[in-house]
């Protein structure tokens, strides 16, 4: 267990979290979680080990201040400079939670610390670590998944992860946005009709609408995330077809309930129509050899 904290800070900080909460209409273990997760990164980016990982996932949302974002439970990394082994992950983890910062009332017990393989059912095959953070009398589960071996294009960028309350915030290596969106198109193109990864449809939405991109730069990330994983480009994106759209309507309206966003389209062929203006024309680029489209202003179109 790491140094315990003054119960005074602890409670301060849960009262804090708690008129937050309130203020924001967001649920309170909502907040408590992402403080939990905010406070590890930070003890992870003053360790030995912050070279290691690169920030991937719906926590990228919050560094790129979407306007929008969905909840996560869980801490999604790429590993870098680390070796795709268990024990070795559950260590600098177990390092992580005993690094002393200034006190925000939260206790990570290392002896809760377990490691695990990640199935191939699984987003991508690599480490998953599980550990108990703790304020107060409330237990917080924390969930860390590492991959290995993807491409980050153009590179890691230097980021900032927003903190909630008034603590220093972490500073990490967190993916690219052209990266991000590669990902999540390969994912499309992988699952086809299988896919049920509407957190995948979302994001690419929500980036495109929010975000500038160069179409170079963009279809560099795609092929070389196709490229990286061995996927192939097919003649029809099953994605974009309506049969695709009728299937996966009903997955997109639970999604969208569970998101509580009423701004954000109900209609889940609106959200597939903006998200093929966005892939599209990138898409073409590679498969035919037609020319990069030049610049994406948000909400597009293509320039």
């Amino acid at each position: 267990m790491s140094e315990k904290t003054p119960k005074n800070i602890a409670a301060s900080v849960r009262q804090r979290l708690l008129n937050k909460a309130r203020n924001d209409h967001r649920p309170f273990n909502e907040l408590l979680q992402y403080f939990a997760i905010e406070r590890f990164l930070y003890r992870l980016s003053r360790s030995t080990h912050a070279d290691k990982f690169i920030l991937k996932g719906a926590l990228m949302l919050r560094v790129w201040q979407a306007p929008l974002f969905r909840p996560t439970m869980d801490i999604d990394m790429l590993g870098r400079n680390t070796e795709n082994e268990v024990e070795k992950i559950v260590k600098q983890v177990y390092d992580i939670c005993l690094v002393e910062v200034e006190s925000d009332g939260l206790e990570f017990n290392t002896e809760s610390v377990k490691g695990e393989r990640i199935t191939e059912d699984a987003d991508y095959e690599g480490v998953r670590i599980r550990f108990v953070a703790q304020l107060e009398t409330a237990k917080i589960p924390m969930q860390m998944d590492i991959g290995f071996g993807d491409v980050v294009v153009p590179g890691p960028q230097e980021v900032i992860l927003p903190t909630i309350l008034d603590f220093p915030p972490p500073y990490l290596f967190g993916y690219s946005l052209e990266s991000a969106i590669a990902e999540k198109f390969e994912a499309m193109v992988k699952l086809g009709e299988l896919n049920s990864r509407m957190k995948d449809f979302y994001d690419i939405w929500l980036l495109s609408r929010q975000f500038d991109f160069m179409g170079e730069r963009l279809k560099d990330a795609v092929s070389e995330t196709l490229k990286n994983r061995g996927t192939n480009l097919p003649s029809e994106i099953v994605a974009f077809s309506n049969s695709f759209l009728s299937m996966k309507s009903g997955q997109w309206q639970a999604f969208h309930r569970r998101l509580g966003q009423e701004n954000i389209p109900a209609d889940f062929a609106e959200i597939m129509r903006q998200v093929k203006i966005f892939l599209y024309p990138i898409v073409e680029s590679i498969r035919s050899g037609m020319a990069t489209p030049s610049n994406w202003e948000a909400p597009g179109p293509w320039g």
